[in-house]
């Protein structure tokens, strides 16, 4: 089976469990907040507790240490955010410096052209027997010539003002360019120690993630991601329920399908933080680089994206929109249409498709305006 063959029985696979299983009550509301009952935003209260007995705390443990990753990757996905973002900044200002030294020697060598046009000047005055132009006009002793001269002078010394005053100011943008040059690095190096920082933060976190994951039994490890898919299965269900399907009917820009389709022919690569391809992602690489196939380049963070980009109401979303999630705005999906989207969850998961309501939803933002 084809990929886009595999999409769309996933897409369909989604929404007819969600027909089966939904619960009677209606929400009201149809974005989930973030101290709502989805995502791994949630407290955990009442959300664990399968019954008395062994079996009953074994869930209730279980839930606990799978609240516990969650948690753990959500930092490591808020650093690696900050990370992206000061990444993205030494890079633009690696970019300005390299174009400051440009004109500081393009401003140095118009300072040694100048320099030697007016030497040049210099010496011809002196070739006149070191008279004053002004002088030699008046021993000249023809009326004519004095005129003719007059006007000459007029204009010489008018470009000898302009050659000083044109000197001066390539001095002084050779300054400036200096200075920016020195800010622009020290704002590169207080930034890479950003990165360095934010780096060592987000392996502690997922380390530590790994850590608890890796010390469960291989049985508990199955039913810790089954843990996992019902939590996500909950919020998308209650998201369903509301009715909002009913109001969303967009249909995709041709900008739109383009992303839609770099992001799902992704599908099954693994998460890896700070990647953006091709051959891992993390889930604003992957939101960032399946516009920037379809010709529109965005931010490369999650928390850019929704500064940045033009928000628009989730009913009023189509294919291609970004989902942003959570109030810190640490992880994005794209939407693709019949309430699915395409996100690149976490570390130790692949590139997928999941519920577009499965976690707490902040807003959605329309990278083609």
């Amino acid at each position: 089976m084809n990929r886009r063959r595999c999409v769309a029985a996933a897409i369909t696979l989604v929404c007819a469990l969600t027909i089966l299983t939904a619960p009677t009550a209606a929400y009201a509301d149809p974005r989930p907040s973030g101290s709502g009952s989805s995502g791994s935003d949630s407290s955990g209260s009442g959300t664990g507790s399968a019954g008395s007995g062994s079996a009953g705390s074994g869930t209730e443990r279980l839930e606990a240490v799978r609240q516990k990753i969650d948690d753990l990757y959500r930092q490591a996905g808020a650093a690696t955010d900050a990370y992206n973002l000061a990444t993205e900044q030494s890079e633009k200002q690696s970019s300005e410096i390299v174009k400051l030294a440009q004109r500081i020697v393009q401003g140095q060598s118009r300072i040694t052209a100048l320099k030697k046009q007016a030497g040049a000047e210099a010496r011809a005055q002196y070739r006149d027997s070191g008279l004053p132009p002004a002088a030699q006009l008046m021993l000249s002793g023809d009326p004519d010539s004095f005129l003719d001269g007059a006007d000459r002078l007029r204009s010489g010394q008018q470009a000898q003002k302009n050659l000083l005053a044109e000197m001066d100011q390539t001095q002084k943008d050779l300054t400036a360019y200096t200075q920016d040059a020195g800010d622009q690095w020290q704002k590169l190096d207080a930034n890479r120690a950003k990165q360095a920082k934010k780096k060592k933060d987000i392996q502690q976190k997922i380390e530590a993630a790994k850590k608890l994951e890796s010390g469960l039994a291989k049985k508990e490890r199955a039913r810790l991601k089954k843990l996992e898919e019902d939590q996500e299965f909950k919020a998308q269900t209650a998201w369903l329920s509301s009715g909002i399907l009913k109001e969303i009917d967009n249909k995709a820009s041709a900008e739109g399908k383009k992303a839609v389709k770099f992001a799902t022919d992704q599908i099954g690569k693994p998460y890896v933080w700070g990647a953006a391809g091709p051959h891992s992602f993390d889930c604003s690489g992957l939101t960032s680089q399946a516009w920037a196939a379809a010709g529109d380049p965005i931010p490369r963070t999650s928390q850019e994206q929704w500064k940045q980009l033009p928000h628009v109401q989730v009913k009023d979303m189509r294919p291609g929109d970004l989902i942003i999630y959570f109030s810190d705005a640490t992880h994005v999906g794209m939407y693709i249409g019949d309430g699915a989207m395409v996100n690149a969850p976490r570390p130790g998961r692949n590139v997928t498709i999941g519920g577009a309501g499965s976690m707490p939803i902040l807003g959605v933002v329309r990278p083609d305006k």
